[in-house]
This record gives structure tokens, sequence and C-alpha cells, in this order.
């Protein structure tokens, strides 16, 4: 079985008090609708073994977030195994743009499970732009390495 690989994009901003924001998503559906810790996420998705990651990237950022991505040089944040064994590639991006503005993707999912009925979710619930230290404890576990990867590479030590 082919490993399965997801890429995604951290959007950052600088702040007026010299710091810095990235912009996260709250995962959509039953599972994580009453969650807040650990229930956030880079917007990011899975590709074929015959698609560029950096395509990949950029496609799931318009797929779930309903914009597309934010011109400007990207920064690669290398990769990282999650829990599940999944090979995440990530690359960090400045821009800015306002959640308002956001039109989520959405998946469909039988729920209740075995009730035959399939509803529609959408893949992110809401997004916001956080400081890393607060979206640090947001993100699932496996995601945080690449807020401390950002912030190293904005201080100049990457």
């Amino acid at each position: 079985m082919p490993e399965k690989r997801s890429a995604g994009l951290l959007v950052f901003r600088r702040t007026t008090d010299g710091g810095v924001e990235v912009l996260i998503g709250h995962m959509g559906g039953p599972y994580w609708a009453s969650r807040e810790q650990a229930a956030w996420s880079i917007p990011k998705g899975e590709y074929e073994p015959d698609e560029a990651p950096e395509v990949a990237a950029r496609r799931e950022f318009q797929e779930e977030l309903g914009l597309p991505a934010p011109e400007g040089e990207w920064s690669d944040l290398g990769e990282s195994r999650q829990r599940n064994g999944k090979l995440v590639t990530v690359w960090a991006v400045e821009g800015t743009l306002d959640p308002a503005a956001v039109v989520p993707g959405t998946f469909t999912l039988e729920w209740p499970p075995r009730s035959g009925v399939l509803t529609e979710f959408p893949e992110i619930d809401r997004v916001g732009w956080f400081a890393p230290e607060e979206a640090a404890p947001l993100l699932v576990a496996g995601q945080r390495v690449f807020l401390e990867r950002l912030v190293t590479h904005l201080d100049g030590r990457g």
C-alpha cells in the first residue's frame, strides 16, 4: 500500500507590534465540533505520487478555504510524520486574508454512524489568526513542529 502524503500551506502575517500570527482552521464535522484543543489544522490535504506537493498544497488551500493561496515566496518548513503514519509537507508564505471571506469545501459522511443518512459538513468550520504560542495547543500535535520551524525561520536561524 502506498504511503499517504499530505501537503499544506501555513500563511503568516506580521503584526503592528512586531509579532507574527498564523492562519489555522478548526476541522469541520461532528468528531471535532465540541473540541478546541488539538482540533485545528494547517490547510492541507492528500495528494497522489504523480502530483507535485507544491501543486497539492496550493490546490488544497483553495479547496479547504475557497480562496486562492496568497502570492509570495514560499519557505519550505519540511516534513513531519503524523501519528496516523501520514507524511505531511508544509510551506509558509506571508500574506493576509479575511477569515469572514472563507467559503470552506465540504465532505460527505454517514451521520449518525450506521444511520444510512449522508450529511455534508465543511472541511474547516472556522479559521482564525493566532500568535504561534496561542496556535500550538489548538493544532493537532503532529503539526506543531511547523510552528516551531516557522518561528526559527523568521528569527533568521533557519
